[in-house]
């Protein structure tokens, strides 16, 4: 059945009897009960894609005394079956249902409550909406996009369907980050008009680019969904699909929107910005990857800027000390994967999702922030209370700071190949001169600490791009061409709506 057949299940209150439903020898029936508020009532949840973050997924549910793992689905019935079926029914004594389709278990889902979203980047805009549209909570994985349109389309239907949506930006749920957010906004550190973010995580080349085969447990066509089915370019099939841009979106929307969501957090900002530039390149070595390796990303917001640094070949945390050299990071002022906002008055540095330490001007230590948090649970509890302000990550806040991946993205790939000295007097008169230059000179020395010459790199430096910030669209100079990208021509049977209203 299709997506007109979910639309009038939900629509219809008389929902059909329970369904039952079989592959491969798995045989559940579905009970027609209806959501329970009650917290003495399990939620029965069904998980979508339980290869790598997945699993994390089933482990928090599979934790919880609360909530019930009902069914799984993944489009390689090996993975589904050994890493999701086989363990739910190991740790908990009961065998889900197993489905290769999101269609098929969505059609017969009248016991399913939530569905919770760990598939490829360029499911998880579809997988949300569809699921939505069944009547679904859902909990979705970051970025919840793979394009600017399609997160602003899982907030238009979680409205109109009245449906909790988290994102799976965990850090919004963690102590530690919620305390050094809080004090970055409190003054404590002054005036703080810069906030970098910082994803450097060291990654080799993925392989020669070539034409291979998919496993023959996954279904390929149902695999590649939404995106367009080309020949299978890379040596490993599951994960490194993050660094082809049919599917994924480099690590700025893989690791990095985790710290791009805490710098906007901390600015206060809550819009796209004004402006975006992004440079880079795909640098030491020649592999069926796409995305860059090595990028940084600056987004104007007026009196505030946003810059985030992607590096994926081996580097140092990044942080000036008290004696105006880089911290080794022994002290907690200096981070890899994190984020730094820069006040006039001192600076705060997440080095972890659970630590993080503030900083006077001189460098001297202030206060440091250490605590977890429960963001899996912070979900369950909005579910149960019906109230979207109880989510730490609603899906609003998601898009958002999915969407400023994709706009560094955007605007790297509308790039052109310059020199060196071409690209330093054209961040050199950007508005936010002095941040454009430091960081592009940490960008070169990076690059010549790992034996390379930038004069001799393809460095691409992206198209300076404006935008309407309320209206989510590019503006002036190369607008057509960027517009064109904020969405995707989708394949028949997976289109992504263009609109709620």
């Amino acid at each position: 059945m299709g997506l007109m057949t979910r639309r009038e299940l939900l629509e219809n209150s008389m929902l059909a009897a329970a369904a039952a439903v079989t592959l491969g020898g798995t045989n559940t029936l579905f009970a027609e009960d209806k959501q329970s508020a009650s917290p003495n009532e399990k939620l029965r949840i069904a998980v979508v894609g339980v290869n790598s973050r997945g699993g994390e997924h089933l482990s928090q549910y599979l934790a919880r005394k609360d909530v019930e793992v009902v069914a799984i689905c993944d489009t390689d019935t090996d993975v589904g079956m050994s890493k999701g079926v086989a363990r739910v029914e190991k740790e908990s004594g009961k065998k889900p249902a197993f489905f290769q389709d999101l269609r098929k278990m969505l059609d017969a889902s009248n016991g399913i409550d939530c569905v919770s979203i760990a598939t490829p980047n360029h499911w998880h805009a579809l997988a949300a909406i569809w699921s939505i549209q069944a009547g679904k909570d859902v909990y979705v994985e970051k970025p919840v996009s793979h394009n600017v349109s399609e997160g602003r389309r899982i907030v238009e239907a979680a409205r109109k369907y009245g449906k909790i949506c988290q994102t799976g930006t965990q850090c919004r749920s963690m102590g530690a980050t919620i305390e050094a957010v809080d004090y970055a906004k409190s003054g404590k550190i002054g005036e703080v008009k810069v906030a970098r973010g910082l994803c450097y995580k060291p990654r080799g080349s993925i392989g020669a680019r070539g034409t291979y085969e998919p496993p023959k447990s996954v279904d390929y066509d149902i695999w590649c969904g939404p995106a367009p089915m080309h020949a299978l370019t890379r040596p490993k099939f599951h994960y490194d699909w993050h660094w082809q841009w049919d599917y994924g979106n480099g690590d700025l929307g893989n690791q990095g929107i985790h710290q791009m969501d805490i710098a906007r957090w901390g600015l206060g900002v809550d819009d796209v910005g004004g402006a975006v530039l992004s440079y880079g390149g795909r640098f030491a070595y020649t592999d069926a990857g796409e995305t860059a390796n090595t990028q940084v990303s600056i987004h104007d917001y007026g009196d505030k800027t946003l810059v985030f640094e992607v590096r994926g070949l081996k580097t140092r945390p990044y942080k000036t000390g008290s004696k105006g050299v880089i911290s080794d990071g022994t002290d907690g002022s200096a981070a890899g994967v994190g984020v730094i906002f820069e006040g006039s008055d001192g600076y705060v540095v997440l080095t972890n999702y659970d630590r993080g330490a503030a900083f006077d001007k001189n460098g001297n230590k202030v206060k440091e922030f250490s605590a977890q948090g429960d963001h899996f649970g912070n979900f369950i509890d909005a579910v149960r209370n019906r109230k979207v302000d109880t989510l730490r990550a609603d899906i609003l806040e998601g898009h958002l700071s999915s969407a400023l991946c994709h706009l560094g993205n955007i605007s790297y790939r509308l790039g052109e190949t310059v020199t060196v000295a071409q690209a330093r007097e054209r961040l050199g008169a950007m508005k936010q001169k002095a941040e454009a230059t430091e960081t592009f000179d940490r960008f070169l020395t990076h690059l010549t600490g790992n034996g390379l010459d930038a004069e001799k790199l393809p460095l691409t430096l992206g198209a300076a791009l404006t935008l309407d910030a309320k209206a989510e669209v590019f503006t002036g100079a190369q607008s057509d061409k960027a517009n064109t990208m904020l969405s995707r021509e989708y394949r028949k049977g997976f289109e992504v709506p263009t609109s709620f209203a």
